[in-house]
């Protein structure tokens, strides 16, 4: 008693707060901290609760600022367990900030979380539902998932909406309490109370995206999710829920995001909701901010249903007209957004094409890059010459981290589309002479190849080469193109013959002269002065009069302190001196290389943006420096690693037991992993799939039968973010048990996937071999495909189970994904 009176009164949280900021230093405010927290934590060894309410207010605003405050949980679970409100607020308040499912003491609020949450007052419940929310685990949430499937089913809205949102975080804590709570949640959508309908939409679509067999389930409240967002554009003005003269724009985004979660691939789902979907784009004023939040939420909604062709087309005007608003932000998003749907209507992309390329030249670089990016996204055939003609006005002016993509997609482009060698060709050298030092060391590869190629026009392209470099020997990779077609044409450059063009006169002097200025000047690199003195020495077998010179200036090179010349040229020389005789045949003209000039290589290319994602992404990184090592890895370790098992020793006869833990692994769902066998030699891919059942693609199975005989089984076993893998399966001819399943990945985005890796798991009751892909990068747009076949050995007849695990790496960023494919037909196994 004598020390109750005797003790001072401790400090106010509001006098802490202006001393802290008053501190001039750091290491002021450290001491400031430091005798606060002392004096703390001698009140908490007190029984007097007076101010342990104060006290743990003032030891919250210091782990704030960050510093350690773990010595407060206890008190914060002695407050909870206070009758006031006063303190179970700031206790409940604490343990938010100071508990996490990590610490074992958070176990221990569990019983005080279930008698608060049958308190008699609302706002004691309330603290009781948001700490749980906030710091449930595993066990917490099963242990009173009970009480909150109760709440929810309260007449009180207060309570009503906030149990909901903690069943929210519940189900993603612990997915497998989904089932408790669906009966109850399908008719919160009957509710007049727009926060308990908020909190119901977002409830459902998180259970929907969780579970395939539930989002079936709420497929059939898509009328009610339309009469609510009917109500809601109808309802006149309502100051509760208006805002800029929009009623309840936040429900209405939600209950559109949850349609088209509903719709996509379901097309009665689908039909359901078109009606609504025009209404809402046409009622919604978009003089305001938010008018364009839910216009934008109707494009995806719109472009990922099944919906008619007008709404695609609407949707997309949409887009057109926020590229037209001032607001920088609206612009950015029209582009991302087109850039994401252009595959889907591809010729309402392109009625917008003036205005995207009007884009290329806004003064925000973020949105330069998605208008380029997407400006590539719209060549075809019929515009070839026009955007190629914008793009290298727009590569001629803008950033030097462009130039680089710009240049891929040019090449890639107009390796596509080109109406004419000849135009090709004149589009390639003028990218060149634009770009400068900018184009990767791969694009002068598939260049050379390209010329190589078009015989016809070897006398035009190496006497037009040849007069951008006399006069300019600043662009690398201009340079290093003209000398390697004028050593492997020299002949053709002194003809003074050219069909397409006024022929150029040249002497073999000339020709010379600009050489020995290539191996002279400061700013040739050590690349092109090697490509110079190659160049140099075919020409001795080009030309007639000159060799002498030319055998001279290689000589002139034998001391060079560059050894990659010098080497060449003591080379060189000894061919003159040693091997003469066989000189003319090592120098004869290259063979034509083989196989795409752009497909393989323009597909390992960098590319720094996303085009799937919302957030802005970093700029990527080289994707090729690991792929042989990714594809020589077993299937068997990867499949290991993402069961998180560990793999079994090849020469002992104890292998090693998986860990303990991962309750919510491959492992618990399929109850062990078979063994996979080692890889096969690589495999070649599997013919292309017939283009109706790509047009009609979906994630049912097809039943080919021709001849009485069953033909493969197509399904799409993944789509997601442009990455679609396709499986074709069959019976094995020679053994009755063993399914083949050829595995088809494409890539839709504009972007590379590289370090691409697909890896499965089935059932112990099964055998599986996984063979080698084709290889490890997934090109853009479609381009190309890796393949893979997997052999599942199934001798108890059972229906066929695949978990699948894909991984890439995307514009810098590793993405891994997990699936299960169970819709295999029965005639497999059967």
């Amino acid at each position: 008693m004598i020390r109750s009176l005797t003790m001072t009164t401790p400090k106010r949280l509001r006098d802490l707060i202006r001393e802290i900021r008053s501190a001039r230093t750091a290491a002021d405010e450290r001491a400031v901290v430091q005798k606060e927290c002392a004096s703390i934590r001698d009140s908490f060894r007190d029984q007097d609760n007076t101010y342990k309410c104060r006290n743990l207010a003032k030891l919250l605003y210091i782990h704030m600022l960050g510093y350690p405050a773990h010595f407060g949980q206890l008190e914060c679970l002695k407050l909870i367990a206070s009758a006031k409100f006063t303190d179970k607020r700031i206790g409940y308040l604490g343990a938010m900030l100071l508990l996490d499912e990590r610490q074992d003491v958070h176990l221990l609020v569990t019983n005080s979380l279930k008698n608060d949450l049958n308190h008699q007052t609302q706002y004691i419940q309330s603290l009781a539902l948001c700490t749980l929310g906030t710091i449930c685990s595993v066990e917490m949430s099963r242990d009173l998932a009970g009480e909150i499937e109760k709440m929810i089913k309260s007449s009180n809205a207060y309570i009503k909406k906030k149990a909901i949102l903690c069943a929210f975080c519940i189900i993603r804590k612990v997915p497998d309490l989904m089932e408790m709570f669906i009966p109850a949640t399908r008719s919160l959508l009957n509710e007049k109370n727009h926060g308990v309908l908020l909190t119901a939409v977002c409830l459902i679509t998180e259970m929907c995206e969780k579970s395939p067999d539930t989002l079936h389930h709420f497929r059939k409240v898509v009328p009610m999710l339309v009469r609510i967002l009917r109500n809601l554009i109808m309802a006149g003005y309502s100051p509760e829920h208006d805002v800029f003269g929009v009623s309840n724009p936040f429900l209405q985004v939600k209950i559109l995001r949850l349609l088209r979660i509903l719709g996509k691939n379901d097309t009665d789902a689908s039909e359901t909701m078109n009606d609504i979907l025009a209404q809402v784009a046409t009622n919604t004023d978009t003089s305001k901010n938010v008018g364009h939040a839910i216009l934008y939420e109707i494009v995806l909604t719109i472009m990922g249903i099944k919906s008619e062709a007008g709404l695609r087309v609407l949707a997309v005007n949409i887009l057109g007209r926020f590229l037209l608003n001032n607001d920088k932000n609206i612009r950015y998003v029209a582009l991302n957004t087109l850039l994401r749907v252009v595959q889907a209507d591809y010729n309402a992309v392109q009625r917008h094409r003036t205005t995207i390329i009007d884009c290329l030249k806004d003064a925000d670089i973020s949105i330069r890059r998605r208008a380029m990016e997407l400006s590539f996204a719209l060549v075809n055939t019929g515009n070839i010459r026009g955007m190629m003609k914008e793009l290298l006005d727009f590569l001629e002016n803008c950033d030097p981290e462009f130039k680089a993509d710009v240049c891929s997609n040019i090449v890639q482009s107009t390796e596509k589309y080109s109406p004419t060698k000849r135009w090709h060709i004149d589009t390639v050298m003028k990218m060149l002479r634009v770009a400068g030092s900018y184009v990767r060391d791969d694009i002068v590869s598939i260049l050379i190849q390209l010329i190589a190629e078009t015989s016809e026009l070897h006398n035009y392209t190496v006497q037009q080469l040849f007069l951008l470099i006399k006069d300019d020997i600043h662009q690398p990779s201009l340079v290093q193109v003209a000398l390697w077609c004028i050593g492997e044409y020299g002949e053709k450059l002194i003809s003074g013959v050219c069909e397409e063009d006024e022929p150029v006169q040249v002497s073999e002097d000339e020709v010379i002269d600009v050489l020995e200025k290539v191996l002279t000047h400061n700013y040739s690199t050590e690349v092109s002065k090697e490509y110079a003195m190659t160049s140099l020495m075919k020409l001795t077998s080009r030309f007639r009069t000159s060799v002498g010179r030319v055998k001279a200036v290689i000589d002139a090179y034998g001391g060079s302190t560059h050894v990659e010349l010098q080497q060449r040229s003591v080379e060189y020389s000894n061919i003159f001196t040693k091997y003469e005789n066989m000189r003319s045949a090592l120098l004869e003209p290259m063979p034509l290389i083989e196989g795409s000039r752009s497909k393989n290589v323009l597909a390992n290319s960098e590319s720094s943006t996303d085009l799937l994602n919302e957030g802005n992404i970093p700029n990527g990184e080289s994707t090729t420096s690991v792929k042989a090592k990714n594809i020589n890895n077993t299937e068997s370790q990867n499949i290991l690693d993402l069961l998180d098992v560990v793999p079994p020793a090849g020469n002992s006869a104890n292998p090693a037991p998986p860990p303990s833990g991962g309750a919510n692994d491959l492992l618990d769902l399929l109850g062990d992993v078979a063994t996979i066998s080692n890889p096969a030699p690589p495999v070649k891919p599997t013919p292309a799939p017939n283009l109706l059942d790509d047009l009609m693609g979906g994630d049912t199975t097809h039943n080919n039968q021709m001849n009485g005989n069953d033909g493969p089984y197509k399904l799409t076993a993944f789509d997601k973010n442009g990455l679609k893998v396709e499986l074709t399966c069959e019976r094995d001819n020679g053994q009755a048990n063993v399914t083949i399943i050829n595995v088809k990945s494409t890539n839709s985005t504009a972007t590379t996937m590289s370090d691409y890796i697909f890896q499965a798991a089935v059932p112990k009751s099964f055998q599986l071999q996984l063979q080698s892909p084709s290889g490890s990068t997934l090109p853009p747009m479609n381009d190309g495909e890796v393949t893979q076949v997997i052999k599942v050995n199934n001798p108890q007849k059972q229906a066929i189970r695949l978990r699948i695990k894909v991984s890439y790496k995307q514009n810098g960023n590793n993405v891994t994904d997990i699936g299960e494919v169970s819709s295999f037909p029965s005639t497999l196994w059967q």
